[in-house]
């Protein structure tokens, strides 16, 4: 059974990047459940080869976001992530920085599962829009 608290979308939502693919965005919170230290990150989800693969949508280089619009983060052939605002280019199966200003560096991963043709947010707690937890924001 598939817990729909951190259901982030169904798995047929999420087309092969080399098929003309778009990320699916989300927000999700990191930490101790409850903690003052949890952290708001946003994320996206891709498929690649057949694999789901998770990241903070954040470039380690400058901190900026990936994608030039919403879930655009792939390069024109889907083969690599791509961060609009340098240019830096990710494998995306392990967001490593193949080449660019943060070659090395990687993207920081998020673990999701597919569970009954569902993605699935492991290792966070997933925000729904208009859900902000006790922020002021």
């Amino acid at each position: 059974m598939v817990d729909t608290s951190q259901v982030i979308c169904a798995r047929a939502d999420l087309v092969e990047s080399v098929s003309g693919g778009k990320a699916i965005r989300f927000m999700m919170r990191r930490g101790v459940k409850n903690s003052q230290d949890l952290q708001k990150l946003s994320c996206f989800v891709v498929a690649f080869g057949g694999e789901i693969y998770a990241y903070v949508n954040k470039c380690p280089h400058r901190y900026t976001e990936l994608d030039w619009l919403p879930g655009e983060v792939f390069d024109d052939e889907g083969l690599y992530l791509v961060c609009a605002t340098h240019g830096a280019v990710f494998e995306v199966n392990s967001g490593l920085c193949a080449d660019g200003p943060c070659k090395g560096l990687l993207l920081d991963k998020v673990q999701v599962c597919e569970v009954d043709n569902h993605v699935v947010l492991v290792d966070g707690f997933l925000l729904r829009e208009n859900e902000n937890n006790g922020d002021a924001s």
